[in-house]
């Protein structure tokens, strides 16, 4: 049994306890954020614990069969039975021990989270717009399928019915493990509804994917930030607003800005911004942690920088394709309609392999 493995499970094993504590404490239970926080996190450590333990009892059994082997003298009936015993308990410990594994590859703590989602017209004018609006309704339909629920923040339409950008939720099982790897360049290939002489045009949209962080896991000083407010109002000066109730947060640290003007509420559109403001700030302090350790390789599955081309959508070929792992689909149609299972599944298998090699190589 390799010693690093069974310290992170100890150490998994004593924040197990220690928020069990935590959740009887009634100054956490009367902080509602707090509570729910904690309760998510302690769930996600069950199965890792419950694995650790039925380990732990499989470890104990075996070095007592071993103590007892060393001492049996001449009875080989008890002996015999001893060895079988040992056999059987080596195959367990191999067994849980490979469990294990896979669930640090897939159990990380933010895999289950909710997401924030971020889309952006690239390259190609209107026609990037028109495309960043088809990717909207790609993962909105492909939330549907999965039973999330998708909740609109902000958006920034054009004429044609597109987003120079839009920003939304979606909260459901797993969001962020299934969707993490969507954030990168999306490229396009077809012809416009812009474009009259029938040409093949190449356009562009960005996507970032941010874990929703919970207000106790990351601390925002609120001396670091600025509020403003504004009247909102759409395109053409549709739906204008005769209250300041849009708002904009410019956390003063790290210069991000953030704004939100979909609901009427200016308190609702500050509690969404302050939303997007903490997701953001983590993707921010996750970023520098990985350049300074220099600890996650971005060459295999891509960093998830929106500047990195991940997936071209050729309509002409009716093929989707993804670059990071060189893996392909036939039927765009079904894709835009929000059909991802094959793609979202092919990309989280090859990841999960690279996961294996490098837990095995650290071990």
């Amino acid at each position: 049994m390799n010693d690093k493995l069974l310290k992170k499970l100890e150490r998994t094993y004593e924040r197990y306890h220690e928020l069990e504590k935590l959740l009887s404490d009634p100054e956490v239970i009367a902080d509602a954020s707090r509570y729910t926080a904690y309760i998510k996190e302690h769930g996600s450590l069950s199965k890792m614990v419950s694995k650790y333990l039925q380990l732990s009892e499989t470890l104990t059994r075996k070095k007592e069969t071993e103590g007892f082997l060393a001492q049996e003298g001449e009875d080989k009936e008890l002996a015999k039975m001893a060895l079988d015993e040992l056999g059987v308990l080596e195959k367990q410990e191999e067994s849980l021990f490979e469990e294990i594994k896979g669930l640090f590859v897939t159990d990380d703590k933010i895999s289950g989270k909710n997401v924030i989602a971020e889309i952006r017209a690239g390259t190609g004018g209107e026609e990037a717009a028109i495309f960043a609006a088809d990717l909207f309704r790609m993962y909105t339909k492909y939330a549907e399928n999965q039973g999330w629920r998708v909740e609109l923040f902000d958006s920034s339409e054009t004429d044609l019915g597109g987003f120079r950008e839009v920003t939304f939720s979606i909260e459901g099982n797993n969001v962020y493990q299934k969707l993490r790897f969507e954030s990168g360049t999306h490229r396009v290939q077809r012809v416009p509804r812009t474009e009259a002489s029938g040409r093949v045009h190449t356009s562009t949209a960005t996507v970032a994917i941010l874990p929703e962080i919970e207000e106790v896991e990351i601390d925002i000083n609120p001396n670091d930030i600025l509020v403003d407010t504004f009247r909102a109002s759409g395109p053409g000066g549709q739906k204008v607003n005769k209250t300041s109730s849009a708002v904009r947060i410019t956390h003063v640290p790290s210069g991000l800005v953030v704004k939100c003007l979909d609901e009427k509420s200016q308190h609702k559109n500050r509690a969404k911004a302050m939303r997007i403001l903490r997701s953001r700030l983590y993707e921010l302090y996750e970023g520098q942690k990985r350049n300074e350790r220099d600890q996650i390789r971005r060459d295999q599955i891509g960093t998830g920088d929106r500047s990195e081309k991940i997936r071209t959508y050729n309509y002409p070929q009716n093929r989707v394709t993804d670059h990071r792992i060189n893996f392909s689909v036939h039927n765009l149609e079904q894709v835009m309609l929000g059909y991802l299972d094959e793609i979202v599944e092919a990309i989280m298998t090859y990841y999960k392999e690279e996961q294996f090699k490098q837990l095995a190589a650290s071990l």
